[in-house]
């Protein structure tokens, strides 16, 4: 079956100061390395996402990935770095849409003040993206949800992808309030949601297909398959599992899917939501 990695980091050229405390990740991950993490598996096409360089770099990280895109076809899409909350942001979608291989833009939320993406501005500069034919991608943790719901709602003509499936604390099985805001997500028709990441919430050291089973099947349950995509996030991923394990995890998951769910799941969701 053919696979598209909907969320791969690359990163070294560039300073990544959040790295700084984490030691595994604190070195150059390149995409030869993202090539030998790989080989084999089956994944045809990827998607950057960007790796939350350090501010000044962002577009230049963008700028280097569509150097790469051009010798390494392989890699299908950029999500760039964007800053909704600043005024300047059409100026930086005119500069992304230079990049032939731009599909999106995230902000990254997670580590940001609640209020950040709760401006007037923020919203109103996301509105801006369908003009470029840009999706967003949000990246916030499951208490964030409810920030999550108020902009897909406010921005119903942009495509919005939930990153992580919501950040969910999958060590400590708290489902809730986490359930019932998936469940209100997935109502809204411009969303979709990237099973990924899920292996660094669990237990990093001992999780178990088991363990990650009651979040797949709830967002599942929720989006369904034809709204769902897979992603490594390689190499962050490498704090609990490697990219194979995680991936023989997600096919086991997918298990009980149709042929057709899982083809989609795997690929054809990416391609029509990132545009490949």
């Amino acid at each position: 079956m053919t696979i598209v990695d909907t969320h791969q980091h690359l990163w070294g050229k560039f300073p990544c100061s959040w790295c700084a405390g984490i030691p595994v990740l604190n070195r150059s991950f390149g995409l030869e390395d993202y090539q030998a993490a790989a080989h084999g598996a089956g994944i045809a096409r990827t998607v950057f996402v960007e790796a939350d360089v350090d501010e000044p770099h962002a577009l230049d990280e963008a700028r280097w990935v569509q150097e790469l895109s051009q010798a390494h076809p392989a890699l299908g899409g950029i999500v760039a770095a964007g800053r909704p909350e600043r005024a300047g942001f059409r100026a930086h979608l005119e500069a992304l849409a230079r990049l032939p291989a731009l599909r999106g833009v995230r902000r990254i939320l997670h580590t940001q003040p609640d209020a950040l993406s709760q401006t007037p501005l923020f919203a109103e500069n996301l509105r801006l993206l369908p003009d470029f034919g840009f999706s967003f991608d949000l990246c916030v943790l499951a208490r964030q949800l409810p920030l999550a719901h108020a902009l897909v709602a406010a921005c119903p003509r942009v495509s919005f992808i939930l990153d992580h499936c919501g950040v969910p604390d999958v060590k400590g099985r708290a489902f809730e309030p986490w359930r019932a805001w998936i469940t209100r997500l997935a109502a809204l028709p411009n969303l979709s949601c990237k099973i990924s990441g899920l292996v660094v919430y669990a237990d990093p050291a001992g999780w178990t297909v088991a363990d990650l089973r009651p979040w797949v099947e709830h967002v599942v349950a929720s989006f369904g398959w034809g709204r769902l995509m897979w992603g490594s996030d390689w190499p962050v991923c490498t704090q609990a599992s490697s990219l194979q394990r995680w991936l023989a995890a997600a096919r086991e998951l997918a298990a009980g899917a149709t042929e057709a769910e899982r083809a989609a799941f795997f690929c054809g969701n990416a391609e029509r939501v990132y545009r490949l």
